[in-house]
């Protein structure tokens, strides 16, 4: 496979040229979204007679997976660390219905997944020296699915602020170099897909419709995408579409509130069904056939709650997907090949491969533990005072112009105000000239101008925070440890 299983489990941005061509003119794109319907795991457990596994083959591949998955555990209790980890086995875990925090070598409950892994995320020097933006992205998805709140891991670590410091001023809705889409796409993933604790989104509408903008500019002609940017660049759209980044993208898309009947979704469902073999219901791949590629198409399927066993995905042979990825999994070990040629398992494909056949996106909302006492979330609960840390936040002018910025500050006290970070963001956001001025400057009262525009009649800069209906921004709003802000003119 010429794609390294490091850089996909790493979701690691990869270097693509692209011409300054202008774009072929491509089916219209409606741009309005939907409240979001289809946000979790596409349940596999009751199927149509027309399908082939059944659902007690369904949950025989699950238990199993879930059995080969534990065993990669490290006696530390660690799925994550350098090079090519099982990071993604929180993903598989959650979405076949197994917490995290049960998960522990020997039985020894200090040393849980959960645990082991929120400590790693909060360590000062991780990711790395030199961090890429889906580095964040990664983790996002993966403590979400382990029930850590990935803007509260500590009172230091914020993965939503972390991802916010990567948004292109020059490009808005990319993040990240823009010639490396998966940075995009992953975004999100990430954003859409992490939700708040209580289930709803947490980032605003205007954020996630540049976002979207974006994925849909980035389809190819074949109804496909792949990982390098093609917007602009009719030589790039003429080019055939990847399985992989098609499964992401759809997920992409449909975590973010597109409706599975939009056309980009259905000219997406009609490139996949063109790529399935008859007599096995695989998907060939850009790099043959292999089961990591079945498992990223089929989870794009799954969060667009497409059922990969009927209609356009049952071969006339009476295959599916869902077949293909079963026969490559050893039984009872429970662990997928690669190729089907392999006489190993791949640990990377079988967390592909559990994730989809067990009905998961690309990440999957925590189970409830079954560890007496053990909560399904965790999450710092406050700021610690002299601790330095980062808050996501998003200022929209009222007029399609959108800033984005990871705002780095030291806290005081246990909570802040909007006032002080809106402060510490005139000189402290990344990328640069998120805020550059707040009316007044000082006191808790009305914010009655932001960048130089003020208030004018029944229009006024509002608030939300973590998704919270807009309301009238004042100074002394109180802020907490994770929150995500977004201010609005209207």
């Amino acid at each position: 496979m010429p794609r390294s299983d490091t850089s996909r489990t790493s979701v690691t941005s990869r270097t693509a040229g692209t011409s300054p061509t202008a774009r072929v003119s491509r089916t219209s794109r409606r741009l309005a979204l939907v409240a979001p319907a289809v946000l979790g795991a596409f349940a596999l457990t009751v199927l149509p007679a027309a399908a082939t596994s059944t659902p007690a083959q369904i949950a025989t591949s699950k238990t199993n997976g879930v059995t080969y998955v534990k065993s990669l555990q490290a006696a530390d209790g660690s799925y994550a660390g350098s090079g090519l980890s099982n990071e993604w086995a929180f993903g598989a875990l959650a979405a076949a219905g197994t917490a995290a925090v049960d998960v522990t070598p020997g039985g020894d409950a200090t040393k849980n997944a959960r645990t082991v892994y929120r400590n790693l995320l909060a360590t000062p020097g991780w990711p790395s020296a030199t961090p890429v933006v889906t580095d964040y992205q990664r983790g996002t998805l993966n403590a979400y699915a382990a029930g850590i709140d990935p803007a509260r891991v500590s009172a230091s670590r914020n993965l939503i602020a972390d991802i916010y410091g990567y948004w292109q001023n020059a490009e808005a809705g990319y993040f990240g170099p823009s010639a490396n889409y998966n940075g995009t796409v992953f975004a999100a993933l990430a954003l859409g897909g992490a939700r708040t604790q209580a289930g709803g989104g947490r980032i605003p509408q205007a954020l996630v419709d540049k976002v979207v903008t974006r994925v849909r500019a980035n389809q190819h002609n074949d109804g496909g995408w792949t990982y390098a940017k093609a917007e602009g660049n009719a030589t790039e759209l003429a080019k055939p579409g990847d399985v992989d980044m098609t499964g992401a993208s759809m997920a992409a898309l449909c975590v973010s509130g597109v409706p599975n009947t939009d056309p980009d979704i259905l000219q997406a469902k009609a490139f996949l069904k063109s790529k399935l073999i008859n007599t096995s219901g695989a998907f060939n791949a850009m790099y043959g056939i292999n089961t990591s590629s079945n498992g990223w198409a089929v989870s794009g399927l799954n969060a667009c709650g497409i059922n990969p066993q009927t209609g356009d995905f049952l071969t006339p042979a009476g295959r599916t997907p869902i077949d293909f990825l079963i026969a490559q999994q050893f039984n009872p070990g429970g662990g997928f090949k690669y190729q089907p040629s392999d006489t190993t398992p791949s640990a990377y494909s079988s967390l592909d491969a559990l994730r989809a056949v067990a009905g998961g996106g690309f990440t999957a909302a925590p189970p409830t533990p079954v560890t007496a006492g053990a909560p399904t979330w965790v999450a710092a609960g406050s700021f610690t005072a002299g601790t330095a840390t980062k808050l996501a936040l998003s200022v929209d002018d009222g007029t399609g112009t959108l800033k984005v910025c990871s705002v780095a500050f030291t806290p005081t006290g246990a909570a802040t105000t909007l006032g002080d970070v809106l402060a510490a963001a005139t000189g402290a956001s990344t990328p640069a000239g998120c805020v550059t001025g707040v009316v007044p400057a000082s006191g808790t009262g009305t914010i009655t101008s932001v960048n130089g525009k003020p208030n004018a009649g029944s229009a006024t800069w509002k608030v939300s925070v973590d998704g919270s209906a807009f309301a009238g921004a004042a100074r002394g709003r109180v802020i907490g440890v994770g929150d995500t802000i977004a201010l609005r003119y209207s």
